[in-house]
């Protein structure tokens, strides 16, 4: 399995975050992926590749051009204004607001595209961003081109970011921008597995009306976890997308004969659907020793996810996403992949 990776994804390192009332030191840090990729050069999984580049339109065929632009250039904007530290927005979109008038000013920009404290641009977080993007485009193509299996080992992740919003570590949705170049590229259906503890809010907004991409979460419950405001069962697409939207919310404390049971369930929808391409939004945070979490998957249950995605027999594309318990994240996501390879 070819591992697509560039180091460029060490250019964003988040100054710290804001959590239950404190400014803290950053959970997703450049270490994860190092030790991601550390890992799978362990135990051979396969060549590492450098991601080739794609025009921009790659990905604002997913990324309001706005978004993007801010991304692209906030920080700079941030600078002029004197400001130090991450450009964090210091107000939020809510109920009541407008969404159809995008503020001129830095300020109402941030707070127009950003829903939480917890994702600041910095200085070079632009290339790593952009890079991440590739990173998935790169393994897309390699699907595309007949490739059975490839680990696009991105950082920093992207399904809490939608097509207009971004927030969750995540500001660019490296899945939802890889389904896209895959239907572009002439596929009919794609499927999106996210088995990230957390909801992948951002794919759900992205594809929510479409038909062209089943989307199925498995995540910790709304009602206890972030990103709280989505990720209910109850909420199964609208429009042309009715049907094509899967979410498997389970509590606290979920262990593994729960979770493979929704995994079973998930794996069963994607088979129905009989997609050309299946992606997989590869969290490892289900870990039981994960700082953010509270599910209680062992590294064994790694490598069973990885078999039982394995026999849906499908072109299969795995996206890295969440995971914060960092010394374990290189053993658990590659037990994934390894589990998948049989092997």
């Amino acid at each position: 399995m070819d591992v697509i990776y560039s180091p460029d994804h060490a250019l964003h390192q988040s100054p710290g975050e804001l959590n239950s009332g404190e400014f803290v030191a950053a959970f997703e840090k450049p270490e994860r992926a190092q030790i991601i990729l550390d890992r799978a050069l362990a135990v051979g999984l396969g060549p590492v590749l450098a991601p080739e580049r794609f025009p921009l339109d790659a990905i604002t065929r997913i990324h309001d051009a706005g978004m993007v632009d801010l991304l692209r250039h906030g920080f700079a904007e941030w600078e002029k204004l004197g400001r130090k530290g991450g450009a964090f927005p210091f107000t939020f979109f809510t109920r009541g607001f407008r969404a159809d008038r995008v503020p001129q000013n830095l300020e109402g920009r941030l707070a127009h595209y950003c829903f939480d404290a917890g994702t600041p641009l910095t200085a070079t977080s632009w290339q790593a961003i952009e890079s991440s993007a590739h990173v998935a485009l790169t393994g897309a193509a390699a699907i595309v081109s007949g490739a059975s299996s490839v680990f696009s080992l991105c950082r920093p992740p992207g399904h809490h970011a939608g097509s207009d919003h971004y927030g969750g570590y995540c500001f660019l949705n490296n899945a939802a921008i890889a389904a896209q170049h895959v239907l572009d590229q002439g596929a009919k259906r794609v499927a999106i597995l996210d088995v990230d503890y957390h909801h992948g809010n951002g794919t759900q907004q992205i594809f929510y009306q479409r038909d062209d991409v089943l989307l199925v979460n498995i995540h910790a419950t709304p009602e206890q976890e972030y990103p709280y405001l989505l990720g209910f069962a109850d909420e199964p697409g609208a429009g042309a997308g009715e049907g094509f939207n899967l979410n498997l919310p389970l509590p606290w404390g979920t262990d593994w004969e729960a979770w493979s049971a929704a995994l079973e369930t998930g794996c069963r929808r994607v088979a129905e659907y009989a997609p050309d391409v299946l992606l997989v939004s590869l969290g490892v945070d289900t870990y039981l020793g994960d700082p953010i979490s509270q599910f209680k998957l062992d590294h064994e249950h790694f490598t069973r996810m990885g078999e039982r995605i394995a026999k849906l027999g499908l072109p299969t594309q795995f996206v890295m996403e969440g995971g914060y318990a960092v010394a374990e994240i290189g053993i658990n996501a590659v037990n994934v992949l390894t589990g998948f390879e049989g092997r």
